[in-house]
């Protein structure tokens, strides 16, 4: 653990760090990543590409590819470049695996969801997805579908890193204690335990620089605005629309916040987390 606790700026602790090689399955918890100027090193590598309209597929939009969620991806080596990847391997519903390299991967990918799909590393120019948005009070769609662009040349969303702190799932439980608000259902990369600050904490830190680590440096862009993906089944957790409507209630539809890399580096869990500016 580095050895940060009690100096100026410290805010907190990372506790978990989380990697999701292809889009929208299921990914690892690591002890330890190597960060790029592209994020965590693998992460969103990989993406179906839907070739009938050469979107990139999502759970965003479930009710044509929620069975990306039944999926686990792993890679099968740790990667130590973004350029140079090791083979991925994908759990599909039905506990058979298959790996990136297999001749067969777009058949059988494509059996599975019935739509002809190729497994890529090369996103499009200007990669776009489908998202439904469910009929909840203050989304800017009401049970609709529409077409959303996503960050250049790659297959993020809206950031190439996300953070969440504990603080704000222990928030969100506590205003809706029915509901399960787990780190899984957020897809984060990088979790930080506060170090005394409670409600939504990480909304503080917009626009400025935390450090984490002795090297990693990122910059706060903004807030990540929440979807229906929150709400949907994995594992053994419910299916539960409260998710979303609670932070949509509470924090404009926000949880967590996205971020940019200045300063790569390796992150280790225990890493010391501080706000620069």
């Amino acid at each position: 653990m580095s050895q940060a606790v009690g100096s100026a700026g410290f805010v907190g602790t990372l506790v978990s760090l989380w990697r999701y090689p292809v889009k929208s399955m299921l990914g690892e918890e690591l002890n330890a990543a190597l960060v790029s100027d592209r994020g965590l090193v693998g992460d969103r590598a990989y993406a179906l590409i839907d070739r009938a309209t050469g979107m990139t597929a999502s759970a965003k939009n479930p009710r044509k590819w929620g069975q990306l969620f039944d999926c686990r991806a792993a890679f099968t080596a740790t990667p130590h470049s973004p350029t140079a990847l090791p083979t991925v391997k994908m759990t599909l519903p039905d506990g058979r695996e298959i790996r990136s390299d297999t001749p067969e991967v777009h058949q059988i990918l494509s059996a599975l969801f019935g739509r002809e799909v190729t497994l890529e590393t090369q996103a499009p120019t200007t990669p776009s997805l489908e998202e439904y948005w469910p009929s909840i009070e203050g989304l800017p769609h009401q049970d609709a579908i529409t077409d959303e662009a996503t960050l250049a040349s790659t297959f993020f969303d809206g950031a190439t890193v996300h953070l969440l702190t504990t603080a704000t799932l222990n928030q969100l439980q506590a205003l809706a204690p029915v509901s399960r608000f787990e780190t899984r259902r957020f897809r984060p990369n990088l979790v930080v335990a506060p170090d005394a600050a409670t409600g939504f904490v990480e909304n503080d830190w917009i626009g400025k620089t935390v450090a984490i680590g002795d090297r990693v440096r990122l910059h706060i862009q903004g807030p990540c605005p929440r979807c229906v993906m929150t709400t949907m089944p994995q594992s053994e957790l419910p299916a539960d629309l409260e998710i979303l409507k609670t932070a949509v209630r509470h924090n404009q539809g926000n949880v967590g916040v996205y971020a940019r890399v200045l300063q790569g580096g390796t992150l280790k869990r225990g890493d010391a987390v501080h706000l620069e500016s």
